[in-house]
């Protein structure tokens, strides 16, 4: 090492030996911040160019040097300077401290390393080559590992210096303006310190993340964590593959292929053929449904899981803090600490508060699969996806069926072209379809169930055997924690997040 570098690094070691030697740590606190507000912001609207410079200064520096209390610092952003102008000189200062920091490991480092890792680093070189702006903007937005880490760690290969900058300010932006907005809600975040300042975070962790729910969400999350070496756990309160594999997805999708043959057996003459039957037991097609599922079941066990390095439970979890989810098995209750959490719960059939309901009972998507004797007169209430497409299932498999809808239309998601086509396509297979009929009550008269709905003003009974609530899903979002954690719930019921798709706090 020349003698440039090793005044480099001697001057870079003594500025952090001082920062931590004279008590600088103290001062990049909440708890220092908040009590030093008041001055801090009358220091600036005194002298505001020299507030600003000072400001940027310190920032520049604590980013080239990696020392703690950037996060503090860009709090301290908002608070002084408000949103704009904080996010403005934030955004610019933390840039060129990261690539001081970038500049000085490659000066100091990176002849070194190459020389030495050269071969083992051939692959690193040419991907970042080919494709470093990428890798450096996804490590920006998904920080994984600390941002003075990419600094360093970036600055040992081949990535421009052009390059590094303009990524790096563009992708720190979005963690930028989420931290210097909570700056100008500084008074609000003492009670909520632990989540942006951790006061009781482990120093060591269990796991790297631990997923809670093991459907298509929270498999694909724990298969991809596992996959990068990851330590994963999996929780799982009630059946491997979630709602897909089990209520949704597969057993819909198999109860629809057997209908769809018998549909096109009865147009046979569309297909150039004089003739087709078909005998069938409704039983046996929801045995094969059942069938289907236990067929791709071994896809989503735990053994494969385990194999895959994933820890799975079957238990219940509730999260109790930001890094910590307790776990009840039938056995035993333990406690995992983690450095991060997913909620991947699924969802429920919403079940609408309509009198008499229970009474009649019901059927919904997770239950319907328990079906072996097939309804004659079938209502599906929702006109929905799940409802238009079980209501076809079931009139094709020969059911009576009269699908009810309070709006004015089938699928109101989709287009007008698509709601068309699908009624036209019910009316001609025979599907009653009411729409603009709200329920109101369900009664039992002499043995009969029926639908009291509202319809322009006039009362319509509608009668059936069985009936199918199909109004929508809510997602599962209870029972895991965050109410106690604080952590606000959209008009859908589901987690409130952002515009940085963070959760919102109360």
């Amino acid at each position: 090492m020349n003698s440039s570098r090793i005044v480099l690094l001697v001057a870079m070691i003594s500025a952090i030996v001082g920062f931590f030697y004279f008590g600088g740590a103290s001062h990049l606190t909440l708890a220092a911040l908040k009590a030093q507000q008041s001055s801090i912001t009358d220091f600036y609207n005194t002298h505001p160019m020299q507030a600003l410079a000072g400001y940027a200064l310190i920032y520049i520096v604590v980013t080239a040097l990696s020392l703690p209390g950037a996060t503090i610092l860009t709090l301290a952003g908002g608070a002084i300077f408000g949103l704009f102008w904080g996010t403005v000189i934030v955004s610019f200062a933390s840039t060129i401290g990261a690539s001081l920091a970038f500049l000085s490991a490659r000066f100091l480092f990176r002849d070194t390393v190459q020389a030495k890792f050269g071969e083992q680093l051939k692959a690193i070189n040419e991907g970042i080559e080919k494709e470093g702006e990428y890798y450096l903007f996804t490590l920006r937005l998904v920080p994984l590992f600390p941002f003075f880490m990419i600094n360093l760690l970036m600055g040992l290969t081949t990535l421009k210096i052009r390059t590094f900058y303009g990524v790096s300010q563009v992708g720190m932006l979005a963690g930028t303006l989420v931290y210097v907005n909570a700056g100008t809600q500084l008074g609000k975040l003492e009670s909520l310190s632990w989540r942006i300042f951790p006061m009781n975070k482990p120093k060591k962790f269990d796991n790297n993340l631990v997923v809670i729910g093991a459907g298509a969400a929270g498999l694909v999350t724990a298969y991809i964590a596992a996959a990068v070496k990851a330590k994963v756990t999996l929780i799982e309160k009630h059946q491997m593959g979630g709602d897909c594999l089990n209520t949704g997805c597969v057993p819909s999708k198999a109860l629809l292929r057997s209908a769809k043959f018998l549909a096109q057996n009865r147009r046979a003459a569309e297909f150039g053929m004089k003739s087709a039957a078909v005998d069938f037991d409704f039983a046996e097609v929801m045995e094969r449904v059942q069938t289907v599922i236990n067929t791709i079941a071994p896809h989503d066990a735990i053994e494969r899981y385990t194999d895959l390095g994933v820890e799975t439970i079957i238990g219940e979890a509730k999260i109790i803090s930001p890094w910590h989810v307790e776990v009840k098995t039938v056995d035993a209750t333990k406690i995992i600490s983690t450095k991060a959490i997913v909620i991947a719960a699924g969802a429920k059939p919403v079940v609408p508060p309509i009198a008499g309901l229970a009474e009649v009972g019901y059927l919904t998507s997770d239950t319907v699969w328990g079906l072996r004797e097939q309804p004659k007169r079938l209502l599906v209430l929702g006109g929905g996806a799940i409802g238009c497409e079980l209501a076809q299932a079931f009139a094709r498999l020969g059911s009576e069926v009269t699908q009810v809808e309070s709006l004015t239309r089938l699928m109101m998601r989709e287009d007008e072209a698509v709601s068309a086509l699908v009624l036209a396509k019910f009316q001609h297979e025979s599907i009653t379809v009411l729409l603009e009929h709200t329920a109101k009550q369900f009664i039992v008269e002499h043995g009969e169930k029926y639908l009291l709905a509202e319809h322009n003003g006039q009362t319509v009974r509608i009668a059936f055997d069985q009936i199918l609530i199909a109004v929508g899903r809510a997602a599962n979002v209870t029972g895991y924690g965050i109410e106690e954690m604080g952590i606000e719930l959209s008009a859908r019921h589901t987690v409130a997040v952002n515009a940085f798709f963070m959760p919102v706090v109360m």
